[in-house]
């Protein structure tokens, strides 16, 4: 498991971060409903060439869950953005995935934010996107807020796989679990889901253009949350660079094929 031992405050939310590795700065941004664990098979072997930061979004994993909290995508690129400037960076490498991909768009797009290069995979980014789980659980946040543990738990897991091609370990669901169970996990789960809004990614979506440094955008051939032609549009409009198809892989690349994203980055950072 990746340690996250620091806190920084931003926009209201406590945020929790860590970081490894030595060399120039990568950072790592997570998806929903995820945390900054997806990344704890892949960070250890990026650590000899970079120094990796890693987060959880606000609302998400270790960081701050409160009734009321804003954790919708409208926030998530101002807490990338005051990151950076608290690590000081300048023009890293970024990985992202998932909402972690649009809120590395957003804070590029309407935030000014520069990257060293971009790896993006199976990213909310384009219009239409939120299943129609996503829609009922908007209409009936408080219903499913509310819910039996048991009931919670069951339809937490079936969720969880629905987001990978191959079956996810027990190790795996526990991971991505844990932070949503019990009374305040259970609430921020729905809470997160209820404040999905395509405005997010429609106000930017219009900007898309050719970004000013290398972009690899990667999808799972067998995504069933984002179909793979979205990585088709995506790459057309911010890269110059042909999409790179995943077999054997849904929406969770890093379950199911985490050698193929450290490949990515690898080639990424080389230059290639």
């Amino acid at each position: 498991m990746l340690a996250l031992p620091n806190t920084s405050i931003i926009e209201g939310n406590a945020i929790r971060w860590g970081q490894c590795g030595h060399g120039p700065a990568l950072v790592a941004i997570h998806g929903t409903p995820f945390s900054s664990q997806v990344w704890r098979r892949i960070v250890p072997l990026l650590a000899d060439r970079r120094t990796v930061y890693f987060f959880d979004l606000a609302g998400y994993g270790q960081s701050e869950m409160r009734d009321g909290q804003d954790v919708s995508l409208g926030v998530q690129n101002k807490v990338l953005a005051a990151l950076f400037k608290e690590w000081a960076l300048d023009r890293p490498d970024v990985l992202a995935h998932d909402f972690g991909g649009a809120t590395a768009l957003r804070a590029y797009y309407l935030d000014g934010l520069r990257y060293g290069s971009l790896t993006i995979f199976d990213a909310v980014a384009l219009a239409p996107w939120g299943s129609p789980f996503v829609q009922h659980v908007r209409q009936h946040e408080a219903a499913f807020a509310g819910m039996p543990d048991y009931m919670h738990r069951a339809l937490l897991k079936a969720y969880l796989q629905t987001a990978a091609h191959k079956l996810l370990s027990d190790e795996a669901l526990d991971v991505y679990s844990a932070p949503w169970l019990g009374p305040v996990g259970q609430r921020a789960f729905y809470r997160q889901i209820a404040q999905m809004d395509q405005k997010y990614t429609d106000e930017v979506q219009a900007l898309y253009a050719r970004m000013d440094c290398p972009v690899q955008v990667l999808w799972g051939e067998q995504d069933q949350w984002i179909p793979h032609a979205r990585g088709e549009t995506l790459v057309a409009l911010i890269s110059d660079r042909p999409l790179v198809s995943v077999p054997d892989a849904g929406h969770l690349v890093q379950e199911d094929r985490p050698e193929a994203i450290v490949a990515a980055v690898l080639k990424q950072i080389a230059g290639g």
